[in-house]
This record gives C-alpha cells, sequence and structure tokens, in this order.
C-alpha cells in the first residue's frame, strides 16, 4: 500500500497543474512565475522570479521588471528577425524596486504579449553593447492577484503602472 500511495504522489507532481495547462484564463491581473534560460536575464530578486500579467479578451500582457537597466530592448522572437528593418522593438519603462531592505533603485521593466502560459517561446534581448542575444522564456503559476502574496504582488503592481500598462486607479 505504501508503495501505491507513493507512487501515485510521484505521479502527481508529474501532472502539470491547471495553471500550466493551456486553459484560457478569465480576464483579470495574475502574478505569474517569468523563467528564462540565463542568469544573466532574469526578473528583479525583489520581485521573486514573478511579473504581473493582465488578461483581457483572451490577450496576456505581461510586465516584468529585470535586475538593472543594462538590457535596453526587448523582442519577442529571435534575435535575427530583432535585427530586421522594420522590426518592433519593446522599449523599457523605468520601475522603481523597493528591497526587503527598505532600499529603493531604479531598473527597467518591460510590457509584452505572452503567447499561452506553460510554453516555452523565444524572446531577443539588446544591451547597452549593442548585441542581440536568443533566450528562451516562460509564463508558468498564473495565480489571481487576490489569492497572491500581499507584498508581493502590490510590488509588482507599482511597477506595471509605472509602465503604465495599468490605471493609477484600476486596482486598489
Amino acid at each position: 500500500m505504501k508503495k501505491l500511495i507513493c507512487f501515485l504522489f510521484i505521479i502527481s507532481l508529474c501532472v502539470p497543474t491547471l495553471s500550466e495547462q493551456a486553459v484560457p484564463l478569465e480576464d483579470g491581473l495574475y502574478v505569474v512565475k517569468f523563467q528564462t534560460d540565463s542568469s544573466m536575464f532574469r526578473v528583479n530578486e525583489a520581485h521573486e522570479g514573478m511579473g504581473l500579467m493582465r488578461v483581457q479578451g483572451g490577450e496576456m500582457l505581461l510586465h516584468v521588471t529585470l535586475m538593472s537597466k543594462k538590457i535596453v530592448n526587448l523582442y519577442v522572437g529571435l534575435a535575427s528577425e530583432a535585427k530586421a528593418e522594420g522590426a518592433v522593438l519593446l522599449e523599457p519603462s523605468t520601475d522603481k524596486v523597493t528591497y526587503p531592505d527598505g532600499w529603493v533603485e531604479e531598473a527597467y521593466g518591460f510590457t509584452f504579449s505572452v503567447p499561452a502560459i506553460g510554453e516555452t517561446f523565444p524572446l531577443a534581448i539588446i544591451g547597452t553593447k549593442g548585441k542581440w542575444y536568443d533566450h528562451k522564456v516562460q509564463v508558468t503559476e498564473a495565480l489571481p492577484f487576490e489569492q497572491a502574496d500581499r507584498q508581493l504582488a502590490q510590488a509588482l503592481l507599482e511597477c506595471a503602472r509605472f509602465a503604465q500598462m495599468l490605471e493609477a486607479d484600476e486596482v486598489e
């Protein structure tokens, strides 16, 4: 019996949760996990790897605040496409990040469309040195804003407001 319970527990860990499946999300705000394939390109540590995603009419728009101001543009797609004439590059917002010790600094944030929850997609970045890099990213664990850790959710909300992803009075 113990072996069966252990086996079922292991299987349950391998099966994707509802938030990781391609299930359409209802309109609203979500705190989501943003994963990259690089330690040099990641969400600001004060935000614990999370971003704020707004779902409206089936479109998912994500705002993440990065570690610094060293990544100056993003492109949803490959670096070779980003270099092409007419490519629409994503411009950063300047977000204010407050660390647990009270230290406040500015870092760049970006807002972009997410094709699907739980699916890897390409995101190209260019830094201050002018070189494009290809990365693979994934958005997972969509948790309704109201159910997320209050302090983290408020920090993400403030950065999204700086980026003008949300109206000042949209969420209280």
